[in-house]
């Protein structure tokens, strides 16, 4: 009886506490959205000299993470899921504060948002998805946490900064690994404030890749 209670107790807790594949399918590198091919203006400091090395390279990662996207995106990705309105869709897309990045969005959320339908996902129903909105669209579908959901949108946008930094700066395959080490303990420290952007740095910079000479990313 003992070891029948321990056991069910095990599977329960098991059950509860596991991920969803689907969730770990949206934030794989392998969906087709073009994620890979932006650096959302990493690129462009890197060109600018800010980042030159793997020090470099995860304080700027580190610095976008912490003043853009755990204030800005983040949070509004939560209301995306849990409160779903238009609104939230046109404030992000507002927030974005140069043609590259508002690009990146809209062309990544367009290619989501048509991949949804093949899933056995209702599309989502904007003139203009950004990337997250599409994105809550099936983490609501599934059934998905929020929180978790969040986690894990948060790990596919910081693994593909510190791709872009092996392949641009260069850097070593054991770099990258120290640094998502190091970054992905700040995933979990979302701003509970109203969302607001303020990344002047990465503002300029983006702005300044549009007209890059030599560019390996779109943004």
């Amino acid at each position: 009886m003992i070891t029948t209670t321990i056991i069910t107790t095990t599977i329960m807790t098991t059950s509860t506490t596991s991920i969803d594949p689907r969730l770990l399918q949206l934030a794989s590198p392998t969906l087709p959205v073009g994620a890979y091919s932006y650096s959302g203006g990493l690129e462009a400091a890197i060109e600018a000299g800010i980042v030159t090395d793997a020090r470099s390279a995860q304080r700027w990662i580190g610095d976008v993470l912490e003043f853009s996207v755990l204030r800005m995106e983040a949070p509004m990705l939560l209301r995306m899921i849990e409160a779903p309105e238009a609104r939230w869709n046109e404030e992000f897309l507002a927030s974005r504060e140069t043609a590259e990045l508002r690009a990146e969005t809209v062309q990544m959320g367009y290619s989501l948002n048509r991949l949804l339908p093949e899933l056995g996902v209702e599309a989502c129903p904007y003139e203009e998805p950004s990337f997250p909105a599409a994105y809550a669209q099936a983490v609501r579908a599934w059934g998905i946490p929020a929180r978790q959901a969040l986690t894990a949108y948060l790990w596919a946008w910081l693994e593909n900064q510190v791709m872009a930094a092996l392949k641009a700066v260069p850097l070593g395959q054991t770099d990258g690994q120290k640094m998502l080490l190091a970054l992905g303990a700040n995933l979990h420290e979302v701003s509970e404030e109203e969302p607001g952007n303020f990344a002047p740095g990465l503002a300029v910079l983006s702005s300044q890749h549009e007209t890059q000479y030599s560019r390996l990313f779109r943004s």
